[in-house]
C-alpha cells in the first residue's frame, strides 16, 4: 500500500491490467513461442530450395541410368561382333555379304524372274 490514496488506485489499476493481459506488460513466454515458432520457419524454408534440387536430380539420374544400361547392352553386342569378325573366315563371310568379291573372281548375280 502506497502512502497517497492516489498511489492506491494506480496500483490496483495496474494490478487488474496484468490480470486481464492487457496494457504495457509482456507476455515473455508468449514471445518466446513465436520467436521459436519463427526461427523453425526460417530453417524450413531454407530447405526448400536444396530439397526441390535433389528431387529434380534424382529424377534426372534415373533416366540417365536407363541411357547408360542401354548403351552397356549396345557396347556388349558390339564387343561380340569385334570378336566374331576377328576370325579370317567370318570377316570373308561378311565381305560376300556386302557383295564383296576377291581379286580375279567374277561376280555373277542371278535376278528374280518376272512374274
Amino acid at each position: 500500500m502506497t502512502i497517497d490514496g492516489e498511489g492506491e488506485v494506480v496500483a490496483a489499476a495496474s494490478r487488474s491490467r496484468a490480470r486481464n493481459g492487457s496494457g504495457g506488460t509482456i507476455r515473455w513466454d508468449r514471445v518466446g513461442r513465436y520467436a521459436l515458432l519463427a526461427v523453425l520457419c526460417g530453417i524450413l524454408a531454407l530447405y526448400v530450395g536444396p530439397l526441390t534440387r535433389w528431387h529434380a536430380q534424382s529424377e534426372n539420374a534415373e533416366r540417365h541410368r536407363g541411357e547408360v544400361a542401354q548403351l552397356e547392352r549396345e557396347h556388349q553386342e558390339l564387343q561380340r561382333r569385334v570378336e566374331a569378325l576377328s576370325d579370317p573366315t567370318a570377316i570373308e563371310v561378311e565381305a560376300r555379304r556386302l557383295g564383296m568379291v576377291r581379286r580375279g573372281e567374277t561376280l555373277l548375280s542371278i535376278e528374280p524372274a518376272k512374274p
